[in-house]
């Protein structure tokens, strides 16, 4: 009679930049894990719609914590990156006693989670960095400048690969990173796209009132914080309104963050109120409607060292619905999107706008676009394939010697 084999480990998550389930690629990774055999447990902040300390979802136990400001701005973010990572460790303690977890799996940013590692590693617990932002990068698009902090990030972020027994890139570029500013071995750093899982996409009937009576519909979904160029986007908006003399088009740019206020400010000013709506960060299950119903979605992210090599989400959640996309030409984003979208100079907001009317003008163009996105999502792009290489990098992390 075959023994039954050895359970696998259990492993915790610790992620800072979003509550859970609401960060998306956290979310499915920790379910991919538990339905996979592991016990997992998540570390996060609360957020709106998400203020339980704890509960238990799909049988992966949810510990979070109270951030009592979003930083902005240097001293800022030291001092709730500090809450954070006093919160993290004393929940880590907490759910160590109760599942001896051999994994700590750190999603950045910030780049400081190795503490935990380092603490954890006398315990027999491997860290595994799960690499979301080039938070170097980050601080160079949000400031403009190099100096004593953007050493620190350089220096928090080597000392991040050299707990790592495994690193997981969420691209090629990050990759890259990893191998060479890292130094991680090439057989211990996995690539794992932030793809959609086409099993919880809903396509939906388009609802006519999300256009607010208009005839098209312009999203933007995602963070608004100072490098995703939104400033660029109400540019073009203002463009398409005031120069081509367009009305018959309705604009919402969902999500929030530090710019958010900045940003309805900025849309008052330039008259834009009845074009353009900020709902804020909406219920998950409120986002199916507003992406059913685009006719076209933007990612307006600029051309900079850090969104040249990044994957934005919400591009691969555009074509997940099937929606054509505008975005610059980035790196990245081209290798992301393929022919699912039209590209605009880097950070020229008028060809910005000229390529949404471009897709405003023709519904052929639209539909062609957006069935290629779908396509590659179906066939590529989609956590079907990338799951397989989350745990490959857990079975790797826990052969680590």
């Amino acid at each position: 009679m075959q023994a039954n084999p050895e359970p696998l480990p259990a492993v915790c998550i610790v992620v800072e930049n979003l509550p859970v389930p609401l960060d998306r690629r956290v979310w499915q990774e920790a379910r991919t894990l538990r339905k996979a055999g592991y016990q997992v447990s998540v570390i996060c902040p609360k957020g709106k719609g998400f203020e339980k300390s704890y509960e238990e979802l799909e049988g992966i136990e949810i510990y979070r914590y109270r951030l009592l400001w979003e930083g902005a701005g240097v001293l800022g973010y030291i001092a709730e990156y500090k809450v954070a990572l006093a919160a993290s460790l004393w929940l880590a303690l907490k759910i160590y006693r109760k599942t001896r977890f051999r994994v700590l799996h750190a999603c950045n940013p910030p780049d400081l989670f190795f503490l935990l590692g380092l603490f954890f590693k006398p315990f027999g617990v491997r860290f595994l960095f799960d690499h979301h932002d080039l938070c170097p990068e980050l601080y160079l698009a949000k400031s403009g400048r190099k100096g004593f902090f953007h050493f620190l990030l350089r220096l928090a972020e080597r000392c991040t690969f050299a707990t790592a027994g495994v690193a997981i890139a969420t691209n090629e570029s990050y990759r890259e990173v990893a191998l060479v500013r890292g130094k991680m071995p090439p057989e211990r750093t996995f690539v794992v796209r932030s793809c959609p899982d086409l099993a919880d996409i809903t396509i939906l009937p388009p609802r006519p009132d999300l256009k607010r009576g208009r005839k098209l519909l312009v999203v933007y979904l995602g963070v608004m914080g100072p490098q995703e160029g939104l400033d660029l986007l109400l540019l073009a908006v203002e463009s398409i309104v005031r120069d081509r003399q367009r009305g018959d088009t309705f604009f919402v740019f969902i999500g929030d963050g530090t710019e958010r206020a900045h940003l309805r400010q900025l849309a008052k000013e330039k008259h834009l109120e009845s074009w353009v709506e900020f709902p804020g960060r909406i219920p998950i299950e409120d986002l199916p409607p507003y992406l059913s119903t685009a006719d076209v979605c933007v990612a307006p992210d600029p051309q900079n060292e850090m969104n040249d090599k990044s994957t934005m989400n919400k591009i691969l959640e555009y074509m997940a619905y099937g929606k054509p996309i505008v975005l610059f030409d980035l790196t990245e984003g081209r290798l992301s999107a393929g022919e699912a979208a039209l590209y605009a100079r880097p950070n020229d907001p008028a060809d910005f706008a000229e390529k949404i009317t471009a897709l405003l003008d023709s519904d052929s163009l639209r539909r062609e676009l957006g069935q290629a996105g779908r396509r590659r999502v179906e066939n590529e792009l989609n956590w079907d394939r990338e799951k397989e290489s989350l745990l490959a990098a857990y079975r790797a992390a826990l052969k680590e010697v």
